[in-house]
């Protein structure tokens, strides 16, 4: 049985956590230490009342964030709540996931890709070229359980990096860059194969990857690897 969507938010939740999470009643308040948005972002349990959202606000910018909320399937009411309130939608993201089984029959070419943990300076290089930098690498080094970090090589040279956590049966892929020199040759689909490969290892049975929807190179990779988009969510940003 495919994960749904409870189990996914778990999954991003305990693959990329953030430093710490204060409960205000129905509303979870995340310190992601500048760790992006995945990680920074309020989300709500239940049904929320303006004053929920005013106390989460007054916490998020006593602690110097922007209010930033993440709007999941479902909550259509608190939705529209932050949308009357001046929140913009930023970034909708597509949930994709797949049986692990079905990604490993890809025979890998010979030093292509590897799995590394702790990571090397040269992946710390190529996520940081993509944006990824310090605080995301320590999201990373907090998530608990089996994890490891993905290096591609391509022509002998250093190529793309990545980073795959398992909870729960689910290997969740986080943070895949592919250098712009070495981009539409095929990396991401090699980068991919050896998560699910090394996810297999593990013993996980599905290998997931959250993609916001205005990729549309990544989105087409996943679909034509045979990735089901399990859901959707997005965030609203006080303007």
């Amino acid at each position: 049985m495919m994960p749904d969507l409870a189990t996914l938010y778990a999954v991003t939740e305990a693959t990329w956590p953030p430093v710490s999470t204060e409960v205000l009643g129905p509303v979870t308040i995340r310190d992601g230490a500048g760790g992006g948005k995945r990680v920074s972002a309020a989300t709500a349990a239940g049904a929320v009342t303006p004053e929920d959202i005013d106390r989460a606000e007054a916490v998020m910018r006593a602690r110097g964030q922007t209010p930033l909320f993440q709007g999941r399937e479902g909550e259509d009411a608190l939705d529209a709540m932050l949308a009357a309130r001046g929140y913009a939608v930023v970034d909708p993201v597509n949930f994709y996931v797949a049986p692990v089984a079905a990604l490993t029959g890809e025979k890998l070419p010979r030093v292509a890709t590897f799995a590394v943990w702790e990571p090397l300076e040269i992946m710390r290089e190529i996520w940081a070229e993509g944006g990824i930098g310090a605080a995301r690498v320590a999201v990373m080094a907090r998530a608990k359980g089996p994890k490891t970090g993905l290096l591609g090589r391509l022509r002998d040279q250093p190529a793309a990096a990545g980073f795959v956590a398992i909870h729960d049966g689910v290997a969740m892929v986080h943070a895949l860059e592919v250098r712009a020199r070495h981009r539409r040759a095929g990396m991401g689909r090699l980068m991919m194969v050896q998560a699910a490969l090394w996810a297999e290892a593990q013993g996980a049975r599905h290998l997931a990857v959250i993609c916001t929807q205005g990729n549309a190179g990544a989105n087409a990779l996943y679909a034509a690897m045979g990735f089901r988009v399990a859901g959707t969510y997005h965030y609203r940003q006080k303007e």
